[in-house]
């Protein structure tokens, strides 16, 4: 079975295919932590005890209890948003606009 070629990283460094190299690691894991710094808590985006307590509705009705994922038969533990609500209180708390996800 043929190997695909290592690339070379911005830091010169070889890297074999399929990995990332640890600075290019490093350089997003600082990127991500400035962001969540600027980024309000759960509550300030909209997800306080009014989203919980539908949340925990939700997920305790027998047709959403497990993960809506193709081929998937976790348990579900998160609602997602099937058309990302952006701010919009409609689609935010419509049960039509939800399905119960697992973690992975």
């Amino acid at each position: 079975m043929p190997f695909a070629a290592p690339s070379i990283c911005q830091c010169g460094k070889t890297v074999p295919h399929g990995e990332r190299c640890p600075c290019r690691a490093k350089a997003d894991r600082e990127r991500k932590a400035r962001f969540d710094k600027t980024r309000p808590n759960a509550t300030g985006r909209g997800y306080g005890r009014d989203w919980r307590e539908a949340r925990d509705l939700f997920l305790a009705r027998p047709e959403n209890r497990f993960c809506k994922w193709p081929g998937c038969k976790a348990r579900a533990e998160v609602v997602d948003h099937i058309i990302p609500h952006r701010g919009d209180e409609r689609l935010r708390m419509d049960p039509g606009n939800w399905q119960g996800l697992c973690r992975h």
